[in-house]
């Protein structure tokens, strides 16, 4: 029997990947059953990637917020590697509105969720770059992974630091972020504003980001700094590149494969997926287009479903089967919150059901 496969994004401030998912399964098994919906939850490498990445174990941990307050986070270990999501330490949902502050947040916790993995015997980590509340760099992760190796080699804080010891850590770096630390497409002029940076704290950061990627660039004798991704993650990126033996893989690509998608796509007959805001920005290598993609190369046609939805040509145009907005003829005063948001997906994927075209 034929699958319909459901595989939303997490649609932000809102719904996460997996509530998203059962939504939309919960208005499709009100038509076909629900032996006939097989859910998978996604991430590009942002919020949910270690969910989406299905880890053999979940390791719950205490790590410190972008603004080092406690926190509860959780990393996870799969076929002996740590799966580390930056968000479940200096995630943006973590920080309240008022209180974001990128030239004061860390990206210690990084370093602690590291350093917790460490101790269950890992040496190779899958980092998922996305949703953080940072912008330093990776200052933050070097400094509290500096402090643990002087730590276990009983040596004081002030000692010199080897920094060729955190080339032993392999890590592949899952990111669909492609720009280099500094400059117009650096970290601190495209991704701090969502951050609360103002336009001189933009120019502050970006200041601060050219001056230690040039100070590491001569201790370390190569600079990474340029190299696709660096800005991920407010520069967290470059400080896995420059310091450690990095690998970079698309975080959507890198999830679909650990998941088995294509593998799924051979028993489907319809894939629905989505976000909360689809536009023409969506084509750009979003995780709703890379399934899109996979499902049209084996003729698998794909549902779009979105909270907003603009540049439907485009989108359609692109190889969407149709685009749906849960929204459409509803409130919007009410539409983030999640109980709201998820009665409208499910009424959403049951009216598509209903339609003669799709059925």
């Amino acid at each position: 029997m034929k699958k319909i496969i459901v595989a939303l994004d997490s649609f932000k401030q809102c719904m996460t990947s997996q509530e998203a998912n059962e939504a939309a399964a919960k208005g499709l098994a009100a038509v076909v059953g629900s032996e006939q919906i097989q859910r998978m939850s996604v991430s590009d490498g942002g919020e949910g990637f270690l969910q989406a990445m299905q880890p053999d174990e979940v390791v719950h941990c205490h790590v410190h917020d972008a603004l080092m307050r406690w926190t509860d986070a959780s990393f996870g270990i799969k076929d002996g590697e740590a799966i580390i999501e930056v968000a479940e330490a200096i995630g943006l949902s973590k920080i309240e509105h008022e209180r974001l502050n990128p030239l004061q947040a860390t990206s210690y916790g990084v370093g602690e969720l590291m350093v917790h993995a460490l101790d269950k015997g890992c040496r190779s980590f899958v980092v998922g770059l996305g949703g953080s509340a940072t912008s330093d760099c990776g200052l933050g992760m070097l400094k509290c992974l500096r402090q643990a190796f002087q730590t276990k080699h009983n040596k004081m804080w002030y000692d010199a630091f080897d920094t060729s010891t955190l080339r032993q850590l392999r890590v592949m770096l899952a990111t669909d972020v492609d720009n280099p630390l500094y400059g117009p497409l650096g970290a601190a002029h495209v991704f701090a504003p969502q951050k609360g940076a103002s336009e001189e704290d933009i120019e502050k950061l970006d200041r601060r980001a050219m001056t230690f990627a040039r100070m590491a660039a001569k201790h370390q004798g190569i600079d990474m700094s340029n190299q696709p991704g660096a800005g991920a993650a407010g520069g967290l990126g470059y400080a896995f590149m420059e310091f450690m033996t990095t690998q970079v893989k698309s975080g959507a690509a890198l999830v679909l494969d650990s998941i088995g998608f294509n593998e799924a796509l051979q028993q489907a007959s319809l894939v629905i997926t989505g976000e909360g805001s689809a536009d023409r920005q969506t084509l750009m290598g979003k995780i709703p287009y890379i399934i899109m993609q996979r499902a049209r190369a084996l003729g698998v046609p794909t549902i779009l479903m979105a909270g907003k939805a603009k540049d439907i040509p485009q989108l359609l145009d692109s190889g969407f089967a149709k685009v749906m907005n849960i929204n459409e003829g509803q409130s919007l005063g009410n539409a983030l919150e999640k109980t709201v948001a998820m009665q409208r997906l499910s009424d959403c994927a049951r009216r598509l059901l209903n339609e003669k075209t799709v059925r």
